[in-house]
């Protein structure tokens, strides 16, 4: 028999993908924010779509902007992940405090995060929907890969403290590349 679940933790059922972190670079300043609120939209050229809440000190950044780096990292990463997403970066130079490298990027001023397996170089492509809603979608410029890291495993967050480990991969035939 279902039983009833508060629509206060309905995200927990759908939370779309991997904890990341999400770079901005503002009037000199660059600042780390971990984020899981974010979904694919398109292929080529790859569009992602992110919520960046307006009380957010990056929001401010990508907005002014209209650009950023989204740093995948792994497993590894998962403790310094969550001490960037407990705290403000008004008040934490979030690099320095949980020892992140910041890497240059090619196309944009954010960093790239240098500890993660992956970085997307960001360009905003569509603000329509951040006054409503906090949702910015953005166009992915170039994107990296740290070879080095072999099988990376991602965090998925699922709300009060607790993550899931990306887990087995299974190939299944489908008519998708």
């Amino acid at each position: 028999m279902m039983k009833e679940l508060p629509l206060s933790k309905v995200y927990q059922l759908l939370e779309p993908g991997p904890v990341v972190l999400l770079t901005t670079a503002h009037k000199g300043r660059a600042n780390v924010m971990a984020m899981s609120w974010h979904m694919m939209v398109e292929f080529e050229p790859p569009l992602i779509a992110c919520v960046v809440s307006n009380a957010d000190y990056s929001f401010a950044a990508l907005r002014a902007t209209k650009q950023c780096v989204i740093a995948i990292p792994a497993l590894e990463l998962a403790p310094k992940v969550v001490k960037v997403g407990n705290c403000s970066g008004r008040d934490v130079q979030k690099f320095e405090r949980f020892g992140l490298t910041p890497a240059p990027a090619q196309c944009v001023a954010p960093p790239l995060v240098a500890e993660c397996f992956a970085n997307l170089e960001c360009r905003v492509a569509d603000t329509r929907l951040v006054s409503k809603y906090n949702l910015f979608v953005l166009e992915v410029l170039k994107a990296w890969i740290d070879p080095a890291q072999k099988n990376p495993k991602t965090i998925h967050h699922r709300g009060y403290g607790r993550f899931a480990v990306d887990g087995e991969t299974i190939k299944l035939k489908s008519r998708m590349p």
